[in-house]
């Protein structure tokens, strides 16, 4: 028994005539090894079906357009709507031949129903890489996540005997062809620096030590930290510039305060400190070079690398620059007091709605990878957020979250992930009230300023009476958490477990701007 097929009126040519036999030998041994395997795999036939019509690249393209990615979102639909149009309304016509027989697939992996049109090429497979492709020309990161699950959509069509190899194959090559083609026709947008910060800012450019060789600089690198995105590797370069540098390697089970202060301790402590690493890593370092008054060398190594960039450290080379030059910056930065912790802020801090989404995110991520794992995340928020209860200087809310950013931030956002400058002396909390919905509240964590014009068109956004400004050198928040709600806070997007609650069900954090107190290696253009 085969799936059926209907011959089109204007098909020309005959899968048996025009397939080479080794195609038509591959196609059947092929099918013949992964029929072999009884397993149901429920997960792939569920991908497949979940590919009909395109459905869950539209999912994800609403989830980018949310968290800003809109043009990665857009060039990906058009892709994938032109791929399956090639595909599916012209290739489809020219060509005929049955599908691969059901009888031969493991019950439980069939289709409820098979379609019906001829087989060569597969308008799934040619969706899933005309859609990977294209994020892919917008945002290679977020491309290089999808891929994986392009390509499990693709043999998901082998893996239920909707098609042959050779179909799955054309079809990614249509995919892949078209999202090029598109590229070509409307060109990826280049990548451009943040927006210069909308207050003006007296800098505090200081004098630092300069090292040209490395003497007396203690470089930590995090190897994990930005392996959702592709860095060269820094060692041949600090080898070569830093010949004298101590370099020392976190291993997985090691913690930096460990090791710094250890080295510390030690004869001929280290005179400046430094850390190859994302944010997370930069901040534990910053803390250290605070403990110890050293010069801190941020040296670019995450995934978005907010502090460096706005320190004007794009990357490696640039931060080596500036100290074998000397020059610096005194940087404010916030001190956070949550219990028996105190941890220093870089860039904003937050509770609610976001710490749920990175733990959720951090939960998936060894599976699924980050930007797949935070797609995941988000449609869980979207379902399963719950608002919290917090008091600010005796005035009691209902939030979905609440950011503070070290530095007065642009105006009309609630996520203040990256701060403007390193020399404004004040917190600004954003505080959203929980007023509106769940969609709202995770629309909100968009920063970019075009995907915030995006999402107020579909007015997605909460309304600006939602959203709550306070400025502040020192804030208190008391906060009551939700029955589900995760049990963490956030900082420099990284998790830290929250203080135990107290007997009213409550517990507190502070934080204060520590003006100036940071003496950081930066380029002189520096804001």
């Amino acid at each position: 028994m085969r799936p059926p097929s209907s011959r089109r009126p204007i098909a020309r040519l005959e899968r048996a005539r025009t397939m080479p036999r080794w195609v038509r030998g591959l196609d059947a041994a092929a099918a013949r090894r992964i029929n072999r395997r009884a397993a149901p795999d429920a997960l792939l036939t569920g991908l497949s079906r979940a590919a009909d019509g395109g459905l869950i690249w539209a999912a994800i393209a609403a989830t980018m357009v949310v968290f800003g990615a809109h043009r990665a979102a857009l060039r990906g639909v058009g892709s994938m709507l032109v791929a399956g149009v090639v595909s599916d309304v012209v290739v489809k016509r020219f060509f005929d031949g049955p599908r691969p027989g059901w009888d031969a697939v493991p019950h439980a992996r069939r289709l409820r129903a098979y379609p019906r049109t001829t087989s060569f090429p597969s308008g799934h497979s040619a969706s899933a890489a005309g859609f990977a492709a294209g994020v892919a020309w917008e945002s290679p990161a977020a491309g290089a996540a999808l891929a994986p699950l392009a390509a499990g959509v693709a043999y998901s069509r082998l893996h239920v005997g909707a098609h042959w190899l050779s179909d799955v194959v054309a079809g990614v090559a249509i995919g892949a062809v078209v999202a090029s083609v598109g590229r070509l026709v409307v060109p990826a947008r280049r990548r451009s620096s943040p927006p210069e910060p909308e207050v003006a800012q007296v800098i505090e450019r200081i004098d630092l030590p300069a090292s040209a060789d490395g003497a007396g600089v203690l470089i930590v690198m995090n190897s994990g930290a930005g392996t959702s995105v592709i860095h060269l590797d820094p060692r041949p370069v600090i080898a070569e510039r830093l010949p004298k540098a101590r370099v020392r390697e976190l291993e997985a089970h090691e913690a930096m305060a460990d090791i710094v202060r250890e080295i510390m301790a030690g004869e001929h402590p280290p005179e400046i400190l430094g850390v190859y690493g994302g944010d997370g890593s930069v901040s534990r370092m910053a803390h250290l070079a605070l403990e110890f008054d050293r010069p801190f060398l941020a040296l670019p190594g995450g995934t978005f690398n907010h502090f460096a960039r706005t320190a004007g450290l794009d990357s490696v080379e640039l931060a080596l620059d500036a100290l074998e030059a000397g020059t610096g910056i005194a940087a404010s930065v916030g001190e956070l007091r949550a219990g028996d912790r105190t941890t220093t802020v870089l860039n904003s801090a937050s509770i609610g709605v976001y710490p749920e989404f990175v733990a959720e995110r951090t939960k998936r991520k060894a599976r699924l990878g980050k930007w797949v794992g935070g797609v995941v995340a988000a449609w869980r928020g979207l379902r399963d957020a719950e608002p919290i209860e917090i008091s600010i200087g005796g005035k009691r809310a209902r939030v979905w979250s609440v950011f503070a950013s070290i530095g007065r931030n642009t105006p009309g956002q609630v996520a203040t992930f990256q701060r403007r400058t390193l020399s404004d002396d004040v917190l600004d909390v954003r505080v959203q009230h929980a007023r509106g919905s769940r969609l709202q509240a995770v629309a909100a964590l968009s920063f970019g300023a075009a995907s915030r014009a995006v999402l107020r068109a579909l007015r997605l956004l909460p309304p600006a009476s939602d959203i709550e400004h306070i400025t502040a050198t020192e804030i208190t928040i008391s906060v009551r958490p939700s029955p589900g709600d995760a049990p963490f806070y956030a900082h420099d997007g990284e998790l830290q477990r929250r203080p135990a609650v107290g007997p009213d069900g409550r517990y507190a954090m502070t934080c204060r701007i520590l003006p100036r107190a940071l003496r950081v290696y930066a380029p002189a253009s520096t804001r």
